[in-house]
Formats: C-alpha cells, structure tokens, sequence
C-alpha cells in the first residue's frame, strides 16, 4: 500500500499582549523563526510561525487571530516566497496585508520583483535586529494609517451618498451611469436643496477621473474681483496685496473635477475666461504672461433659470451651451415623495453617529406628518428638521418633536381685531343700533386653515383632471406635473373615489 503524502507542518503561536500586533514568520529554517520570535516577543509582538507557504497559506486562511504582518522568506519548499505573495495580494481576505520580503541569496531582480507585487520591504540575511524591529514598526504604522485614510474616506464618502428609489431618482442614476465615464461638461439645474453637488461628486466618483482631486468653487460666494484670480490664480504683484505666485482652483484640479456651484451669479468677465479655458484647455494667471495646461473637467449647477439669464444677457450664450453639453435635472423632494422615510432614516442614523447619540427610531405618524409637508426647502431643509427632532426626542421622534411647518399659515388671525381684547367694533354704517344693556355677538362663521383650504382646492382639482381623462391615472400624473405614485398617494389620502364627480 503506497504512503499518504506528509501533511504540511503546521503554523504555531506565540501568545504577546492581547492588544499586540501579530506578525507571521515564514521561513523553513527553524533557528531564523525562533529568533525573529525572540527579538519580536520582546518588543511585546505577538508572533505566529509558519514553516512553509501552505502552512501559512492555511494560518491566514483559519487561524485563530488576524495577522497583522508577514515575513516571507524567498527561499522555500514547495510553493516559493514570491508565489506565496502573488495568492496573499489575490486574496480579498489580505489584500492589505503588509509584507516584509526575507533573502539570503536574492537578486536584484527577485527584489524588484518583490515590490513590484507589493512587498512594502526587504531584508536580506544575516538579519540585523535594530532593522528588523524598525522595518517591522514602520510597515505596521504605514499599514495603520491607510487603514485609517481609507476609513475616513468611507466616512467623508457617507455623507455623500446619494438615497431614493423613487422613478424621478432611478432617472438620475441611469443618467450619472452614462455621462459619469465621458468627457463631457454637465450642467446640473435644479431648486436649492435638492443635492446638486451630490449629483457633481457622483459623477467624479464614477468617471476615470475618480483618483484626481475633486475642487468645488461657489461662484456666488466669491466677490466679482477675486473671481478672476481664485479660478485662474496670479502672479506675484498682479495687484496690491498678491505678496506672492497663487495657483488658481483651475491648476488645483488638473488631473480632476472642477465643480462650478452656483455658476449663474459668475460676473460675465470671467465667463469669458471660462469659455477660453474650456475650449484650449489652458489657463493664464491674473498678471501673468504665459499661458499654462490644464486636464480639468468642469462640471457647473445653478438653481436659475440659464436660458432666461441668457435672453437677458445676464450669461453668454456660447458658454451655456458649452455648458450644457449634457443637462441634468436634480429632482425636487416633492416630486420624490416615496424616499421621504428612506432620507428620514439616514439623517437619523447620521447625525446620532456623528455626534455619539443612542439610535433614534421615529414613529410611523411622524413620517406621514412629513410627507403632508410642501418642502420648498427640499432635501436639505429635511435634514434640518431630522436633526432638530433627534436634538429634543428621547428615544422615539414624535409628533411633539417636529418644529411647526414655517410654510403653513404662518399669519395668525387675531379673532378679537386690532383693538384688543374685549373691544366693540363701530356698527356698519347703516346698521340698526342694538337695545342699550343688550349683548352684542358676532354671527359665527366656517373658518378653514390655509392647509384645509389648500387640500380641498387641490382636492377638487384632482377630481376636475382626472374626471377629464376618463379617469386616466398616467395622463393625470403628466399634466399634474407630478410622479404616478405621488398622484396615487394623494388619491388616497383624499379619499378620492373612482368615478366621482367633479364639484
């Protein structure tokens, strides 16, 4: 009967701190793992060993701690020390792991070799134990601090997620899929509040200009005479006070994105540069005289109306049209009522996590309170309310937490007159004066709230459209001017019957 192949050897571990970093030694000479593990465990390392590629393949794979860095001997049985970093850098698992590369007979070459296949160092035998233990230091604190820029890229990328299932947000992704790879300039148009820089910085993101910076410039926020120069930059003496050369947000995105956020209050004069710096692709520096390259995409968003700015000679006509070589639309929240309780939630769960606060739920009623809202300050004026309940909620958000809606009825109607409390009005003229001794007394009358009196106009006009079209929801929802679903959520909360009659 012929023998079973040995079994691989297995890993070992040698216990450090509880809170140590673990480093796992592979190398098939026992004396090289023994003391790399006596100079690690006296530095507090825990330290795992592995006398083969497989075992360690197999440690990395089920062992009982994470690893946290590995020292790869070149040279070994079976599967080498460069094979064995080829599967750990395919493996999602440890991918990031670091590596620390071992030889006492390598070449130049197998050591390019190495870093080429991301090795993050390379010591060669006879060890030196002050360069181990400061090899070792550094590629665990490098490999900290990407996790750590990566873990804060993943929090700054949170905030700018964009959230809907709605038909109007489905729209808009199907259109960032397909501008977001090209060249092509966006102009994003859409009320305030509605996540135009949301949309900007999808674009970037998905476009292969994703590694490049991303630079966002409120034109409206920038005086008429520094627009020139924060765009462009300047030279040194360009005008009293530039002390020194300036690159403008132009040469600060090469390679990238440049955002141009409220692009409709942009002064004409600069408009003309923009144009100039779209077409060539260069830039020239306020006082300066040479012109300078850019790689820029330039993405722009306004809140107004580009082509009425244009017939009124408020914007050049050549520059909306470079502009505008692919428009997108940024839904209003009224027009995207069914993500309402979807944006709700993530607000909830981002500002508790943002400022170390217990997860807040919030009660089914609140949610239909938001939804009889007209939020003309869109998305952003949401997020403003979430934040204000989960300041004054306890554990659930209730009605009580909700701030009065500033855009219903906001005049109070002073029941008594301007006089005061308890005064007489004059009588008409005309009108009979009443018998002295006798009460005077208002005839009462139906008072409707602006909300009431709002809802059964709208009420009404629904029934009027729909009664029209033979009852048509589809074509009712186009000429309302609002989503299918919304006009179906509407129907039922008005209680509105198939086949009723217009009043």
């Amino acid at each position: 009967m012929p023998a079973s192949p040995p079994a691989p050897p297995t890993p070992t571990l040698h216990p450090g701190g509880a809170a140590s970093p673990t480093v796992l030694i592979v190398d098939d000479e026992r004396n090289i793992r023994r003391t790399l593990a006596l100079v690690l465990q006296g530095e507090g390392y825990r330290v795992a060993e592995a006398p083969s590629a497989e075992a360690a393949l197999e440690l990395l794979a089920h062992g009982d701690s994470p690893v946290d860095l590995a020292l790869v001997d070149l040279l070994l049985p079976g599967m080498n020390g460069l094979d064995l970093l080829q599967r750990v850098r395919q493996d999602d698992a440890t991918r990031e792991l670091p590596v620390i590369v071992i030889s006492g007979h390598a070449t130049v070459n197998d050591a390019v070799k190495a870093v080429k296949l991301g090795a993050c160092d390379f010591f060669e035998k006879p060890l030196n134990r002050e360069r181990v233990l400061v090899g070792v230091k550094n590629a665990l604190q490098n490999s900290r601090l990407a996790r750590e820029v990566e873990d804060l890229k993943a929090q700054v990328q949170s905030r700018y997620e964009m959230i809907g299932q709605s038909a109007a947000m489905q729209r808009l992704f199907k259109e960032i899929d397909r501008v977001a790879p090209t060249k092509a300039s966006v102009l994003i148009t859409g009320e305030s509040g509605t996540g135009k820089e949301l949309i900007s910085r999808a674009i970037h993101r998905l476009s292969p200009r994703a590694r490049g910076p991303f630079v966002r410039v409120n034109c409206a926020a920038i005086p008429r005479e520094l627009i020139e120069s924060e765009l462009f930059g300047h030279e040194r003496g360009a005008f009293t006070g530039a002390s020194g050369p300036k690159r403008g947000l132009f040469e600060q995105a090469h390679g990238g994105t440049l955002f141009l956020d409220e692009i409709g209050d942009m002064d004409l004069a600069a408009q003309a540069k923009v144009l100039r710096a779209l077409q060539s692709g260069e830039i020239c520096r306020v006082g300066g005289e040479h012109s300078r390259h850019v790689d820029v995409r330039v993405l722009a968003a306004t809140n107004k109306d580009l082509s009425r700015e244009v017939a009124s000679l408020r914007f050049r006509d050549d520059l909306f049209f470079r502009l505008a070589v692919f428009p997108i639309k940024s839904p209003a929240l009224r027009d995207r009522m069914d993500d309402l309780r979807a944006l709700a939630d993530a607000f909830m769960a981002a500002f508790c996590n943002e400022n170390g606060l217990k997860q807040k739920a919030i009660d089914p009623v609140v949610y239909a309170a938001l939804e009889r809202r007209s939020w003309p300050g869109n998305v952003r004026e949401l997020k403003n309310v979430i934040e204000r309940a989960a300041i004054l909620s306890s554990d659930v958000v209730t009605i009580a937490d909700l701030p009065e809606d500033p855009h219903e009825n906001p005049f109070e109607d002073d029941a008594q007159g301007a006089a005061g409390e308890g005064s007489i009005a004059p009588p008409a003229p005309g009108a009979a004066e009443p018998h002295a001794g006798a009460a005077r007394h208002e005839p009462e009358r139906p008072r409707l709230t602006l909300r009431e009196f709002r809802d059964r106009a709208e009420r009404r006009y629904i029934v009027e459209v729909l009664a029209s079209l033979d009852w048509n929801i589809s074509r009712a929802a186009v000429l309302l001017g609002v989503e299918r679903t919304n006009l179906h959520k509407k129907i039922r909360a008005y209680g509105i019957k198939r086949g009723e009659a217009p009043q």
